[in-house]
């Protein structure tokens, strides 16, 4: 047995720290580059996704921000004609032949601007008389003996409420019917 190592048990990646040929060093070094182009590549890349991330997120940032703030711009240019026929209806109202008819017949039309503008825009009149007493769309306002109408039913709607498509905006204020005393 000699003292140098076994070179035949060695991996054939492990490297001898012999000279390299140059054929070896061109192709180890055309490696290097290949790898370098391809992590510069990578990084340019990624630097752009990152840059158009932030470009993204600034857009939608201003989109939400002019949603704020004009949202409402096509509800309220729709409300702006229902103010303008209250104003003329005022007006209308100081003048010395208005009469009470009139002055009813421009509230009425201004009522049905008014009710066309939800329908428009769907909210519906929650106006729930006779019917069982829902907590969920109605608010009692007080409770009355009554033999006209069933017990936990709404005897009379003090006020409509109201719902936007599927959401309560404001509940019925109701007068609800409960049982009569016995005697």
């Amino acid at each position: 047995m000699t003292d140098q190592p076994d070179m035949t048990s060695a991996a054939p990646d492990d490297r001898n720290d012999g000279p390299v040929s140059i054929e070896e060093y061109e192709a180890l070094n055309a490696k290097l580059t290949e790898a370098e182009t391809a992590a510069s590549t990578a990084r340019d890349g990624h630097l752009r996704a990152l840059a158009e991330l932030d470009n993204v997120r600034k857009r939608a940032e201003r989109e939400i921000d002019s949603a704020r703030k004009y949202g409402s711009e096509r509800v309220l240019g729709d409300l702006l004609a229902i103010s303008d026929s209250l104003e003329l209806g005022l007006k209308a109202s100081g003048a010395p032949e208005a009469t009470v008819q009139s002055i009813r017949e421009g509230m009425a039309l201004t009522q049905k601007q008014l009710a066309m503008f939800f329908e428009k825009f769907g909210v519906v009149a929650v106006d729930p008389a006779g019917q069982v007493f829902d907590p969920t769309y109605h608010e009692a306002v007080s409770a009355i003996p009554s033999s006209d109408v069933a017990p936990n039913h709404v005897l009379s709607v003090m006020q409509k409420g109201y719902r936007l498509h599927e959401r309560l905006l404001r509940p019925a204020m109701v007068i609800v019917a409960k049982a009569p005393p016995t005697s």
